[in-house]
């Protein structure tokens, strides 16, 4: 992939949370009781909520992060044969308040503060989730604005999400970088007119569809090295 990233227009960066900032295969903890595999389940629990956030936006039936993926668990469940009767998906998904943290996290932040950068959560997380999120990553000496896909009531990859986070943090699209985990979340940027940085932290390939990162980066620490930070 060619890099296109162009550092002299980074004014602001923005970060994506679930898959970004904090580990969502930990949630498989809140499901060892219940199935053989949970490390799978975790994986299809969260691969469904993101499906249903795509879906939500084109039906016009915005329902927060936390409840996409209590239905999202409610179904990985029953694929799996798992009676629910005794089963409270909405206490199991409580797990995604206390997911652990990327080690890079926090020190990154430090170092996009101290240069000016004003380091921003733009997540479809419902403010509650992100609230758990600064205080699990330890960021939030150095974190500047968190702005939630229920301010605007449109998930991701919807353009309206990303134009407001651009409002919050007072900056022109073109003149932030959005960093993040996920592919359709880079695209998603990048249609809003932002610079879109893939973390690539898994084995997960860059699809073929769509237009490529402007910028690819295996650590956040490579990322703050890029701008000098």
């Amino acid at each position: 992939m060619t890099d296109a990233f162009d550092t002299d227009r980074v004014e602001t960066v923005l970060f994506d949370s679930y898959g970004t900032l904090v580990d969502t295969t930990a949630a498989a903890q809140a499901v060892t009781d219940l199935v053989a595999d949970p490390e799978a389940v975790a994986r299809d629990w969260r691969e469904r909520a993101l499906f249903y956030s795509v879906v939500a936006n084109d039906l016009d039936q915005y329902a927060t992060y936390f409840d996409l993926h209590v239905d999202a668990l409610r179904d990985a469940l029953r694929a799996e044969g798992v009676a629910l009767d005794d089963v409270d998906p909405r206490e199991r998904t409580a797990v995604y308040h206390d997911l652990d943290p990327f080690a890079d996290v926090a020190r990154c932040f430090e170092r996009l503060a101290a240069a000016g950068y004003e380091p921003s959560i733009c997540s479809n997380g419902n403010p509650e989730m992100l609230a758990s999120l600064v205080e699990s990553t330890g960021i939030g000496d150095s974190v500047g604005e968190l702005v939630s896909a229920d301010d605007v009531r449109t998930l991701k990859p919807a353009a309206e999400l990303y134009e407001h986070a651009a409002e919050r943090v007072d900056t022109p699209p073109e003149r932030i970088a959005h960093v993040t985990a996920h592919w359709m979340d880079v695209q998603g940027a990048m249609h809003a007119g932002m610079q879109g940085v893939f973390l690539a932290r898994g084995d997960d390939l860059w699809p073929s569809f769509g237009p490529d990162p402007s910028l690819t980066v295996d650590s956040l620490a490579a990322f703050c090295d890029r701008l000098g930070a």
